[in-house]
């Protein structure tokens, strides 16, 4: 959970904050994620979303395309001494990351946003939240 401001140099290096290097460990999984931002997943639980995915029948376009997106742009990366990461310029370019990058939490993945994409994400959400929360839950759950 929560949400981290950092700057991506001009060789492609992020902080990931301390909070998430413990449960990502030594190696992890960046990815191209959803909404134009990178998923960030520990390689346990990136192999557990690639043996579902390829339990969808390979026949299905959708399937097909979905695994070449997400697939594609997987690369495994471990931490530098001092918590960095390197990005690949594919997944920079992908995300839009210029300067100032937003990583949040979100549950079992890190994503990581452009400021401007975070931004124009949150703005375009934030006033539709409580209808978002009321098709997504289960009347009993009080948030």
């Amino acid at each position: 959970m929560g949400e981290y401001h950092h700057n991506i140099d001009e060789k492609g290096r992020l902080t990931i904050p301390s909070k998430f290097r413990e449960d990502l460990k030594d190696k992890f999984v960046i990815t191209r994620g959803l909404e134009n931002c990178l998923f960030a997943y520990s390689v346990d639980d990136f192999q557990k979303i690639v043996s579902e995915l390829q339990k969808i029948p390979f026949t299905k376009k959708d399937a097909r395309g979905f695994m070449r997106f997400f697939l594609s742009g997987a690369t495994e990366v471990e931490f530098d001494k001092q918590g960095r990461i390197n990005i690949s310029s594919p997944l920079i370019s992908f995300a839009g990351l210029k300067k100032e990058c937003v990583i949040i939490g979100t549950g079992d993945r890190l994503e990581i946003w452009s400021k401007e994409g975070w931004d124009e994400f949150f703005n375009s959400t934030k006033d539709n939240m409580s209808d978002i929360a009321e098709g997504l839950f289960d009347t009993n759950i009080n948030i």
